[in-house]
């Protein structure tokens, strides 16, 4: 009885040994003693016991972090810059055969990447044309890593870090910049300006249109103002018409003019002082 219990068993152990079953994200690169025949999968797949040996291969998209690298960039400023590879295994038989440990030698490899292409830039290129350095960086590794069947989708820089010294040189910088621009647009307003108040004045050249403006300019103080006094100045056209009326008033001439039924008659009255 013992003797079936021990045959039970061992067979159970063979026959899990020789049945595996394999997910649809996943497949098995097989050996046969020693000797690669072919990767399988997914769902069920049948080992020899003692005689075939299979490698899984997670054939989804992997996200590997490339650690922070100290970079001196081409105008010799030090730089840290951190980035994350988007990578994918494309031939299962590759990624076993070609190199030892895939992960390994991709990170490896994008270490070194980074560090050369961030080193040919200059700061301001490093920090404008973030695209342009992903994309350098993707196409170099996908270029170096297709021997291993490894497909490089996509390589996003996350973080530049600059010395806290040329922090503030930029800041200042920057700030230098704003105010040169700040500036300049109060240079250009005035200078529109200037030239709006210039057609202004060429039109209320006319007397009627300056005395438009002037009734216009009280009822704004009116609204605006809400004391019971208020100072305006006269206009000196205003007062050299006064002035003519009174001297007129002064020499004792009165102009009376009548109408009656469409015919003028015109009278003239001179008084003297008395």
């Amino acid at each position: 009885m013992g003797g079936m219990i021990v045959v039970v068993i061992l067979g159970l152990w063979i026959l899990s040994s020789m049945i595996k079953i394999v997910p649809e994200y996943e497949r098995m690169v097989v050996f046969r003693l020693g000797r690669y025949i072919g990767v399988s999968g997914p769902g069920l797949v049948f080992l020899l016991p003692f005689i075939d040996e299979g490698r899984r291969i997670d054939m989804r998209v992997l996200a590997m972090d490339v650690p922070q690298q100290d970079i001196i960039t081409k105008d010799n400023v030090s730089v840290r810059v951190d980035a994350v590879v988007y990578m994918k295994v494309v031939d299962p038989a590759k990624a076993i055969l070609q190199v030892e440990d895939y992960d390994y030698a991709t990170s490896q490899l994008a270490q070194t990447t980074l560090r050369s292409v961030i080193g040919e830039m200059e700061l301001d290129e490093v920090l404008a044309n973030r695209e342009r350095i992903n994309s350098r960086l993707q196409e170099i590794l996908d270029r170096e890593t297709d021997p291993w069947g490894i497909k490089v989708i996509s390589v996003e820089v996350k973080k530049v870090d600059l010395p806290e010294s040329m922090q503030r040189v930029m800041a200042r910088q920057a700030e230098a910049e704003r105010e040169r621009r700040a500036k300049i647009l109060a240079a250009e307003g005035e200078l529109q300006a200037a030239d709006k108040l210039k057609k202004a004045a060429e039109m209320l050249k006319d007397p009627v249109a300056m005395q438009i403006r002037y009734l216009q300019t009280l009822t704004a103080i009116a609204n605006e103002v809400k004391s019971q006094l208020i100072v305006f100045p006269i206009p000196i056209e205003l007062l050299t018409m006064f002035k003519k009326n009174a001297g007129e008033i002064k020499s004792g001439k009165v102009v009376k003019v009548v109408h009656k039924n469409n015919n003028t008659t015109q009278s003239h009255q001179d008084h003297s002082e008395s």
